[in-house]
């Protein structure tokens, strides 16, 4: 009875260590990653909600995710015998413990200081720009959200502060990016590096016999000679020095996108009605819907008096939820697209200030 109780607890004690030794890193790995990416879209998603309202936004960055798992057992056997008028009576009284602790200290720093505020005031490389449409972004939705300017063609510059009184200029941006996105599915445009001049970005115009009319209309808008069968036009950034038939962009910063995003959030009435945020007239005194724009037309932000109930990202703010709809793909899309710039270019700078230490209960 002995060995048999106490092979019992032996067995008991070893199947609970497997249990929770590598099956709590199963258990567990997915939930911190969830855990951590909910966080920063939602810490994202409520910073643009700051901006609207003209609050202050701020970041932290998670520096460290430290859990400690503890697995304690313990087992004994008791005997006793006792004569009570009659025969010895012997009993055998097996005791298990079994213990386990999961301990999750979690670290935070503010993502602050010079480098900081220089690399989200700082605007985009084009060999950012590169990158990405390179990598499988729209030319279309990244331009739309990163470039300000080519040559005179305006994408809302007014739109990267804090919410404009009157409309921006944008309109012609819209159809340039419609003629950049046909030209782009037909393989008759591509970004790149001069195959000539080393590092220099250029713009290659290329299988053109079936895009005439989308080749005119471009070249009218940036006024530009119009490119022959395969030809090559040098991007800049110089507005002031710039050469003839040239290319010249302007970027935004990711503070900029940032305040350019924010612009199409919906706002309950009862802040309207109560001045909390700026309304932007169009030129014959209606209110300007922010849609229409280049960042507009690809990210929305709704608002709700209670929880959405089909919400891929939301935040509670001023009594309200802010939220991207699950089945918002464009905004899903694009939401995408900003933590990926953001990734890119705060990320590489380093964290300053105390850090921020809470052990997980």
């Amino acid at each position: 009875m002995r060995k048999f109780s106490l092979l019992l607890i032996m067995s008991t004690l070893l199947g609970c260590q497997s249990s929770f030794g590598p099956a709590a890193l199963n258990n567990t790995h997915h939930a911190y990653n969830q855990a951590i990416v909910n966080t920063l879209n939602q810490q994202m998603l409520l910073n643009l909600v700051r901006l609207k309202y003209r609050d202050e936004s701020y970041f932290l960055k998670i520096d460290s995710v430290t859990a400690s798992f503890s697995f304690d057992g313990n087992a004994g056997l008791g005997a006793n015998s006792s004569i009570d008028m009659g025969p010895v009576i012997n009993s055998v009284s097996p005791s298990l413990g079994v213990s386990y602790s999961d301990s999750p200290t979690i670290s935070y720093q503010p993502l602050q200081g010079e480098d900081f505020l220089k690399s989200i005031l700082s605007p985009i490389p084009l060999d950012s720009l590169l990158v990405m449409t390179q990598s499988g972004w729209n030319i279309e939705r990244v331009f739309g959200l990163c470039v300000e300017r080519i040559n005179n063609v305006l994408n809302a510059p007014t739109a990267s502060g804090p919410t404009p009184i009157m409309e921006p200029e944008f309109k012609k941006f819209n159809r340039l990016l419609v003629l950049l996105k046909q030209l782009q599915a037909n393989g008759s445009i591509e970004v790149g590096v001069s195959p000539y001049k080393g590092s220099e970005l250029v713009l290659l115009f290329q299988k053109l016999h079936n895009q005439r009319a989308n080749i005119y209309e471009m070249a009218e808008l940036l006024e530009l000679n119009t490119p022959a069968d395969k030809a090559y036009v040098k991007v800049g950034t110089n507005f002031i020095n710039s050469e003839p038939g040239q290319l010249i962009m302007r970027t935004r910063s990711i503070s900029s996108i940032l305040f350019y995003l924010s612009q199409n959030i919906n706002i309950p009435q009862e802040h309207v009605e109560g001045g909390l945020i700026t309304l932007t007239k169009t030129k014959t005194g209606d209110f300007f819907d922010w849609a229409e724009v280049p960042a507009g037309k690809n990210f929305n932000v709704k608002v709700s008096s209670s929880y959405p109930d089909k919400a891929f990202l939301a935040i509670p703010y001023r009594n309200y939820w802010f939220y991207i709809d699950d089945n918002d793909l464009q905004s899903k899309s694009t939401f995408m697209l900003l933590m990926q710039l953001f990734d890119l270019q705060a990320g590489k700078t380093q964290a300053s200030g105390p850090t921020l230490t809470i052990p997980v209960r």
